[in-house]
């Protein structure tokens, strides 16, 4: 690979952060030999977007190396790292490890040695060699992960605690009443100090520290600049109100699905519950005529009672910090260096009719006096992010499963090592695609 030119960055990227001299490449405006995108999309003006690479295998989690390579997991297939040529075009492709069952996490160490993945069951690290891009020593780091309808398992580096890794488990299905206890070790987030791992690795439900639970499926994590986690949540399906009696369908709009705020793996905060599987949030408060009372961001149960209703979430379960329309299915989030925005890609609705989702979501956020960061709309906004890129026509999309689609499926999203270029994946298994974007200038 040819270096063009060198610059100096500190990056928050999605789950890990680089602090050192990064390679940096032109933006292409085209590539040769990669097929026309698959999907007609829509770009916001504001930036610019060309596709650097065709024919993967449903292209999952995308992260770099300190040389500016790519890795990708590519679902039921395994990893691959692609390098860069002098246009800013992918110049060369390797199998780095072959597996059918890794199928989402993938996260590396700062200093670009040791690189992560994930089953659906199991965490796996390797020492990585990013100048021969190898791996070798497989060793087993966590393991005896539940099984259920949400399979993947979202691993991520702490960028200022490289020994903590994060690892979330989705809930075994639609009503996972269990998850209620956290020591079930289903919905939720746990943190594990790699450095003081047993032989043969943690055991997923009786080890490591909760860093949030009550997550129904938590898959898309970022780290902002401070190194605390931000999560995107795919929440219910189906939902029916019963109040008084009367029973409501309100599962077009609702429940929305939430940013959250979990907070700085380093130290976990106790009793962090996020309402699952009793309270969830609104996102369209119309379709709640026995409670008026409730707004975009508020907390509700499906079925009020004598003995716990909307009003007891309030101080029990901690409520988003953002929402997002139901079902839009977030999957990958991050950063840009300065931790201005956070990115979100939405895979798109399939429990709802007309289809939603199916673009990148930019969500401003600012730096508080006392250093934390957080959304700059308040929580009960309808309007607290923007579309930079998406599906020209999503309410027509079709998905009936988790990769087919008459869509793109966006699902990976990560920043080039010098927060340049944004790299976005779609894994419609129809053909796995990545594309690269830049704010024009």
């Amino acid at each position: 690979m040819r270096l063009l030119a060198t610059t100096t960055a500190v990056a928050a990227l999605v789950g890990q952060a680089l602090s050192q001299t990064v390679p940096t490449f032109p933006f292409p405006t085209s590539c040769t030999g990669v097929s026309a995108p698959q999907y007609p999309f829509t770009v916001d003006a504001g930036w610019q977007v060309t596709k650097i690479v065709s024919g993967l295998r449903q292209p999952r989690t995308i992260i770099f190396d300190p040389l500016g390579h790519m890795l990708v997991l590519q679902a039921t297939s395994g990893i691959s790292v692609h390098t860069f040529g002098a246009d800013g075009c992918v110049n060369s492709t390797k199998t780095l490890f072959q597996s059918s069952g890794l199928n989402h996490g993938l996260s590396l160490t700062p200093d670009g040695k040791t690189l992560y993945a994930s089953s659906q069951t199991t965490v796996w690290s390797w020492t990585y060699d990013a100048a021969a891009m190898t791996v070798t020593g497989q060793k087993t780091v966590v393991s005896g992960m539940g099984q259920g309808i949400h399979s993947t398992r979202t691993t991520l580096v702490s960028p200022k605690n490289p020994n903590l890794i994060i690892v979330s488990v989705g809930a075994a299905s639609n009503w996972d009443n269990p998850t209620i206890d956290p020591n079930v070790g289903r919905a939720i987030v746990k943190v594990f100090d790699v450095s003081t791992a047993p032989a043969n690795g943690y055991s997923y439900n009786t080890q490591g520290k909760v860093l949030g639970y009550g997550l129904r499926n938590e898959v898309a994590l970022a780290f902002d600049p401070n190194g605390h986690v931000w999560g995107a949540e795919n929440s219910g399906d189906d939902f029916r109100r019963t109040a008084n009696g009367q029973s409501t369908d309100i599962h077009i709009d609702n429940p929305a699905e939430e940013l959250n705020y979990l907070g700085d793996p380093a130290a976990p905060l106790a009793n962090n519950w996020f309402g699952y599987p009793t309270c969830f949030t609104v996102w369209e408060p119309s379709n709640f005529r026995d409670n008026t009372a409730l707004k975009t961001g508020s907390q509700f149960v499906v079925t009020p009672n004598t003995t716990f209703n909307d009003a007891s979430c309030d101080g029990k379960s901690v409520p988003p910090r953002l929402s997002f329309p139901a079902h839009m299915a977030p999957i990958s989030n991050g950063f840009d260096p300065a931790g201005t925005n956070l990115y979100i890609t939405f895979h798109g609705s399939w429990d709802r009719q007309p289809a939603q989702g199916y673009f990148v979501a930019e969500v401003p956020f600012t730096k508080n006096a006392d250093g934390g960061f957080e959304p700059v709309a308040l929580p009960d906004s309808k309007t607290g992010y923007k579309n930079i890129i998406g599906s020209s026509n999503p309410g027509s999309c079709n998905s009936p499963s988790l990769t087919m689609s008459t869509c793109w499926r966006l699902a990976g999203l990560s920043w080039d090592p010098a927060g340049q270029r944004l790299f976005i994946s779609s894994d419609n298994q129809s053909q796995g695609e990545i594309f690269v974007l830049r704010k024009k200038v």
